[in-house]
């Protein structure tokens, strides 16, 4: 298996990142420099950390050899120098000096790692602090060039690169100042200092998540709770939703003014049409038929936009349909989520056992739903075992992040250990398990990476940024988590190796180190920060995992007067009822519009079987009194062979709208709003047979 399991790993991190941009992004639709920058920011992030627990393993057996190669040595000298030596070679006595070292079924030669990190790294960070915030001002400008895209980007991102060009002089010269330093310690400085970066802002974000995503699944196992908190985020997104839509509205009325007077043989009229691709479909159909192109322009008059203008009017565009669509995405996937926790509630007590939907998937169900995922399965388990599964996930991460808030504060110490991650890991090697040090790496990392990565999703002020299912996050959000993984990933693969104890800048043990971390470079260049820095910032996790616990942001915010959940607050209570009243009028909308579709349908059969039963000679194509309304638009929109098969055709087509009701056509009110509410409003099949044929 030698390298075996680095190919495999690589090959399947690749299409793990495939399968989640295809979850996530949409390749039909969005630009394929977008998808491909994502793409390789999310598979080079996924390596780290699936290809990091190989190189530990590696590490170990290395390791393994030194010490009894060490151990072989020394008892040639003396057997007494031989015992006190290799008691002093680590600091937990192990079994290597009396069992043989075995190899790792994943085992990776030598000189593989080191190169492959140095590839994975700095593609990782030109991504990240280059080519992505470039990208995603090109996306966002408002040029109608790719010159122009390109000056707007530069001009946006030129803060970042004087920045990075400043950092990079100063190096020069502290090197130039200092002729005993060379070019590995200035790459090493300069890794130094993202890692740094990324450490301050990794421990704000683990605080956080540490606490709260434990949380989230026991609220999640409380339905009742979860709900109303459901209605209260309805209320808030309401709002910014509205305002997106007036925004959109007062962007799309500049740009029909514009339209209308840039006429089509306008020197500017390709950058309306640039515009008007942008803008939505409705609008777009609205502003094309208000176009008076016959109209020549009048060079006469000076009232033209510029070029300046309208590229600042594309941007506005970019934005408002950016920001209508997030807004929509997100109202979509909570009202889903509203009325699906309202079913719930509903079938906790059905007698029958089954779940029933308010509204059920128009489309077909699969072979999962149907043989396994069964109404009587998924009733047991939305309203029986989910809530206690969620109440179990909910402890065991509990307890997983009071050992990494412990390890974060003790794993300096290595005389005792006092690590708990450290502990595990040196248990396992004793025995040589390499398959349980992989996986607790990975599981570790993995939580680690949750913890981080949902909080930037979770903290309201990151909510211009959204990661959505079923090809609904739009390319920016994409953009944004790619950029965001890239400068989390490493110093937080660098922050796990030393909770184990494998990052000798930190643990100063006299240790193989990992290939990741002689990539990283030695610390000790700058030791205030290896000795500083490093050790004890981490330590303020335990006040942010405090002030989470209780919410104190929450509470600040709330009397600051920005609008949180808040349980004992009137404001929140208000937002709740707000929010059940909204979940409440778009199920009533839901309803009329399934209960139209429904009726459309059964009139179109209705009329279909009356006027077969009426031709049986003369029409062939719908021998079925019951076809199916597919088969009905196909013959709808295809042209008929035969005279009466058009007659047939040209009938239906008159008789769709059926929404009238010759009963309702009374002086009295009253009787008129009766027959509405009591479905009186569209034809019956009696009189459906006794008007609307009688013109054949």
């Amino acid at each position: 298996m030698s390298g075996a399991a680095l190919g495999i790993e690589i090959v399947v991190v690749f299409f793990l990142a495939l399968f989640l941009l295809h979850r996530y992004g949409d390749f039909r639709k969005q630009q394929r420099m977008v998808l491909f920058g994502t793409l390789l920011a999310w598979y080079l992030c996924f390596l780290i950390v699936f290809i990091l627990p190989l190189d530990v393993s590696t590490t170990i057996y290395k390791q393994c050899i030194i010490d009894h190669e060490e151990h072989a040595s020394l008892s040639t000298v003396s057997p007494a120098l031989s015992n006190q030596t290799a008691g002093n070679l680590s600091v937990t006595p192990t079994k290597s000096s009396q069992k043989s070292c075995h190899k790792p079924w994943s085992y990776i030669p030598d000189g593989i790692m080191p190169v492959f990190w140095r590839v994975v790294y700095w593609t990782s960070q030109c991504l990240t602090w280059l080519l992505l915030p470039f990208m995603q001002s090109y996306a966002r400008s408002g040029g109608f060039s790719i010159t122009g895209k390109i000056k707007t980007a530069l001009i946006e991102n030129a803060i970042y690169y004087g920045t990075y060009l400043l950092i990079f002089g100063s190096l020069l010269i502290y090197v130039a100042i200092h002729p005993k330093w060379h070019l590995y310690e200035l790459q090493t400085i300069g890794i130094t200092a993202a890692n740094t970066w990324g450490l301050f802002l990794l421990v704000l974000l683990l605080g956080y998540g540490l606490v709260e995503i434990p949380r989230s699944y026991w609220n999640a196992s409380r339905r009742g709770h979860l709900l109303i908190k459901t209605y209260f985020k309805a209320a808030k997104l309401m709002t910014e939703k509205a305002d997106a839509e007036e925004n959109l509205e007062d962007v799309m009325e500049e740009v029909r003014k514009v339209s209308e007077s840039i006429k089509y043989n306008h020197p500017l009229r390709k950058y309306i049409d640039t515009i008007l691709r942008k803008c939505p479909v409705d609008y777009q159909e609205k502003m094309g038929r208000n176009m008076d192109d016959y109209e020549d322009f009048d060079d006469k008059q000076n009232t033209y936009p510029s070029e300046k203008s309208l590229v600042k009017l594309h941007k506005q565009v970019i934005y408002a349909v950016q920001r209508h669509n997030r807004t929509r995405v997100q109202w979509q996937i909570l009202l889903q989520q509203a009325i699906h926790l309202e079913d719930v509630a509903k079938n906790e007590t059905s007698s029958t056992h089954q779940f029933v939907h308010s509204f059920p998937s128009a489309e077909p169900p699969g072979w999962f739903s149907r043989y396994l995922y069964t109404p009587t399965v998924e009733w047991y388990w939305e309203c029986l075992l989910k809530q206690w599964f969620y109440r179990v996930l909910s402890m065991v991460l509990t307890l997983f992040s009071v050992a990494v808030v412990w390890s974060e504060c003790t794993f300096f110490s290595t005389r005792p250990v006092l690590s708990l991650f450290a502990v595990f890991i040196q248990l396992a090697e004793r025995d040589y398990n390499y398959l349980y040090i992989e996986m607790a790496c990975f599981v570790t990392i993995f939580f680690l990476c949750t913890c981080v990565y949902s909080t930037v999703f979770r903290i309201r002020v990151f909510n211009y940024y959204y990661l959505a299912s079923h090809h609904q996050t739009d390319a920016y959000s994409l953009q944004f988590s790619g950029m965001l993984f890239c400068r989390l990933t490493p110093p937080l693969c660098l922050n796990f190796l030393g909770l184990i104890h494998m990052d000798s800048a930190i643990s100063h043990q006299k240790k193989e180190q990992t290939a990741y971390t002689s990539i990283m470079g030695s610390m000790r260049v700058l030791s205030f920060i290896a000795n500083g820095f490093y050790i004890y910032y981490p330590m303020l996790i335990v006040i942010l995992c405090i002030a989470t616990y209780f919410s104190l942001g929450t509470r600040c915010l709330n009397l600051l007067g920005f609008q949180q959940f808040v349980g004992d607050s009137e404001m929140t209570s208000d937002l709740i009822d707000e929010g059940k009243e909204l979940i409440r009028r778009e199920k009533r909308k839901r309803q009329r519009i399934e209960d139209g579709e429904n009726r459309r349908r059964v009139s179109i059969q209705v009329s279909l079987t009356f006027f077969i039963h009426e031709n049986p000679g003369k029409v062939t194509e719908f021998e079925n009194p019951v076809d199916s309304v597919t088969d009905y638009s196909e013959a709808k929109y295809s042209r008929g062979g035969s005279r009466a098969e058009r007659d047939c055709i040209e009938l239906l087509q008159d008789a769709e709208p059926l929404d009238f009701n010759a009963d309702s056509l009374t002086d009295d009110p009253l009787e008129a709003d009766s027959s509405r509410h009591t479905g009186g409003r569209y034809l019956s099949m009696s009189s459906s047979r006794s008007r609307i044929f009688d013109d054949v």
